[in-house]
């Protein structure tokens, strides 16, 4: 027996059902990963907006700790970049951007995590469909092939052959079937995952810039804090009784 006789021995004696059954298993590992993605990247949700107004205010009013304490109560991965830099920023902007660069590495890590196993299986899941096909077509031409046996069982084999064939068939056309039905799914979250975590890091660019203009400024000395009135609104909100009393 050789090589080729002895693949297409395996892969008719085996069939493809074992494929079906992969695909199946991945299938069930690709939704839960699609689920625990989806629940971690809701769990960062916040409103930057927010988060960066507050965070700009507290630094004009050169309250380091007031912005710390916000940004820590933010469950948002940008919250957590601009956190480190300001635990470091009493040593100078380099020191934060160093340490913003090393917190926004590990959130980059988090954000992509299981990601490649969803690329990876929208890439090739459609290929492990093929080859289920490719091991039905085989099957269907050696039932085919069986026609031309001797005299005496031609009439038998003539009989069970084309509904074989057809079943090896059928058989190959689900296993492409199941493969583009876990691809698509796969590569459309992928896809979806992957511009969540662009946005979230472009966020975070930007609140790390809000804070290195605030530590540059301060390093150049033209850094002042703003007005207790113009900060709080208190001025504004006293003028009108002011003016009030002056003309009593």
């Amino acid at each position: 027996m050789n090589l080729v006789e002895w693949l297409q021995r395996l892969m008719t004696n085996f069939g493809a059902e074992w494929v079906m059954w992969l695909m199946f298993v991945l299938s069930i590992i690709s939704v839960a990963i699609m689920l625990e993605r989806g629940w971690f990247y809701f769990s960062l949700r916040d409103d930057i907006a927010r988060l960066a107004r507050d965070l700009r205010d507290k630094l004009r009013a050169n309250d380091l700790e007031g912005a710390r304490k916000g940004l820590e109560s933010s469950p948002s991965a940008e919250a957590a970049v601009v956190s480190a830099g300001l635990l470091e920023a009493d040593h100078g902007s380099k020191a934060a951007e160093e340490a913003m660069e090393g917190a926004a590495a590990l959130q980059r890590m988090k954000l992509s995590k299981r990601l490649a196993f969803l690329g990876t299986l929208g890439n090739n899941a459609p290929f492990i469909g093929l080859f289920g096909t490719v091991i039905g077509v085989v099957q269907a031409f050696e039932h085919l092939g069986k026609q031309g046996m001797a005299p005496g069982a031609q009439a038998v084999a003539a009989t069970s052959a084309p509904q074989e064939v057809m079943a090896a068939i059928a058989e190959a056309l689900v296993a492409t079937a199941i493969g583009l039905a876990v691809a698509i799914p796969a590569v459309a979250m992928y896809n979806y995952f992957q511009s969540l975590s662009k946005g979230i890091l472009a966020n975070t660019e930007a609140l790390r810039r809000v804070l290195l203009a605030h530590l540059a400024a301060v390093e150049s000395g033209k850094f002042q804090p703003a007005p207790v009135a113009a900060r709080s609104g208190e001025g504004r909100r006293r003028a009108p009784a002011d003016e009030g009393e002056d003309e009593g």
